[in-house]
């Protein structure tokens, strides 16, 4: 979907049925979440929702004052444009011939990447980064063949002023 990406960082009472509730907000107005991460914050029974979506700048503010409404929301944060830090790791493995090992290797190191498997033809990569600096990764190794990747989606905080 084309439009302004958001980012929104939602505190909610780690509850079944509240992601549901959450994403429906999205869904029903067609809107696609273009990344979503889940997990607990520090505070027992409080989870933190990292969600990115693009479109409409009218329309998110309608979802997030609608996603204030609901009894498990604790706080809607919108990152979009505060400073912040963004990350994203991911998984790639990779074709790792002979031939091509060195240069996998160097790309590792450019990148800061971890081989956190390997086998006689391919290495297993694990990276933390933002959108641009994965994009440029996969688009280095894409000549040496990327068999499989999963990716956690992404996470933000908003940066502290000093």
């Amino acid at each position: 979907m084309n439009g302004d990406k958001s980012i929104l960082s939602i505190l909610v009472d780690n509850e079944p049925g509240v992601l549901s509730r959450i994403t429906g907000l999205f869904s029903g107005r067609g809107y696609n979440i273009e990344s979503l991460s889940v997990a607990e914050t520090m505070e027992p029974g409080i989870s933190r929702i990292t969600m990115i979506t693009r479109g409409d700048k009218h329309i998110v503010e309608q979802i997030k004052k609608q996603l204030n409404k609901l009894i498990n929301v604790i706080k809607v944060l919108d990152f979009t444009e505060q400073r912040h830090v963004l990350r994203e790791l991911a998984l790639i493995k990779v074709h790792a011939r002979a031939e091509s090992r060195a240069e996998v290797l160097r790309i590792v190191d450019i990148f800061r990447c971890k081989i956190v498997d390997s086998g006689p033809d391919h290495y297993t990569l694990e990276v933390a980064a933002d959108e641009d600096k994965l994009s440029a990764l996969l688009n280095m190794l894409q000549p040496m063949g990327i068999k499989e990747i999963a990716r956690t989606g992404s996470i933000a905080l908003v940066r502290e002023m000093h």
